[in-house]
């Protein structure tokens, strides 16, 4: 690959914004950030129109795109559909999501998502499966019916993908924390959702591996003076929250209290997206239920909120509008944080040496001009 300069936008490095600056690609790689000035005569460039370069964005929790949900096509053409979907809103790194399904829809998602990887399917870095492991007291949407025990032949099923991230969404009060530990010793990483758990429960987990929370404040226990709950233990304990910022699922005042307790660097945005992100049909049917998306958010005939019509472009906008964010701040709980979650921080989530060339062109007002996925333009 012919080395490329892009240079004009405002650059997001970990050491701040730098202007007069180009952003210098090779190999899929960034190889260097370095004054425009600076740049040989002959190095390829690309203008870019003002605005701003920012990290790609990395979703840990997208349950489809483009008309697909990963639970009606766990195939490879679904993974295919669901990623290419989200492209165009700056996700270059993601989980495509299983919600609480049979085992046997489970095992077809996991071959389905190592098909995806093994054929470089931009953007797809592993799996989240979101139950079934969970609290029939909590299930929000999901089908109890489908939730199970955590047991070790399962453990075998979960274990990692090859080359890939595994995170699997569970009640830490319905798995023991040995289990949870076997989980984490393959390399799984294990979230807290969908639960009813106590604070002492949560810290049981977290001292067995668990490292993080699946979209905090909803279909958890809540925080209270006497019993602080999941949400307690997520802000005391340094989990790594994700949070569905889409003015529906989290009031922005709860929003603002998680980011002064936890920081930018324990949050990070999800879109928990539907088939709908993506696509012009804004109704689905998930287990046997008819699913509408409007104003931003999916809800089933009953109001239940069945995840979210929202992308991360727009998580990022609204983080800036509803939690009185800067785009730094908002770029961070959107690439860097997750990145890191799921130990990918090393080759992901900033835009400096040696990370691979993720790359999000935004407008002045942060609209995706441009993606870039391992240096390709996506």
């Amino acid at each position: 690959m012919t080395p490329l300069a892009l240079t004009g936008a405002r650059i997001l490095t970990p050491d701040g914004w730098l202007d007069d600056h180009a952003v210098v690609v090779e190999q899929g790689v960034v190889q260097e950030v370095t004054a425009v000035s600076r740049l040989s005569p002959g190095l390829a460039r690309r203008p870019l129109d003002g605005g701003f370069l920012v990290p790609g964005f990395v979703d840990v929790q997208v349950n489809g795109g483009g008309g697909v949900l990963l639970n009606d096509q766990p195939t490879l053409e679904g993974v295919r559909a669901i990623a290419a979907a989200h492209r165009r809103f700056g996700t270059t790194a993601l989980l495509p999501t299983l919600i609480s399904d049979d085992l046997d829809v489970v095992a077809r998602a996991i071959s389905a998502v190592q098909a995806a990887m093994a054929e470089g399917v931009p953007g797809v870095i592993g799996i989240h499966l979101e139950g079934p492991f969970l609290n029939e007291g909590k299930r929000g949407i999901h089908d109890a019916g489908k939730f199970r025990q955590l047991d070790l032949a399962a453990v075998e099923l979960l274990s990692p993908l090859k080359g890939g991230v595994t995170l699997v969404t569970l009640a830490p009060e319905r798995v023991e924390p040995s289990i949870i530990r076997a989980l984490t010793d393959r390399g799984v990483v294990v979230s807290a959702g969908h639960t009813l758990a106590t604070y002492d429960q949560m810290r049981s987990a977290a001292d067995a591996g668990l490292t993080g929370v699946t979209h905090l404040f909803n279909a958890m226990s809540p925080f209270e003076s006497r019993h602080p709950g999941v949400v307690g233990a997520a802000l005391d304990l340094g989990l790594t929250s994700g949070l569905i910022v889409d003015g529906h699922h989290v009031h922005p005042a709860a929003l603002r209290v998680a980011l002064s307790a936890s920081g930018p660097d324990h949050l990070m945005l999800v879109t928990d997206a539907m088939p709908t992100v993506g696509s012009a049909d804004k109704q689905f049917t998930l287990g046997g239920r008819r699913i509408v998306a409007q104003d931003g958010t999916c809800r089933a005939e009953d109001g239940t909120l069945a995840g979210s019509d929202l992308d991360m472009a727009l998580a990022v906008r609204n983080a800036v509008r509803l939690m009185g964010v800067d785009l730094a701040t908002a770029s961070t709980m959107a690439s860097a944080t997750p990145a890191q979650f799921l130990g990918q921080g090393h080759r992901m989530g900033t835009i400096e040496p040696g990370r691979r060339a993720d790359l999000v062109h935004l407008d002045t007002a942060l609209g995706v001009a441009g993606v870039w996925i391992g240096g390709a333009q996506a």
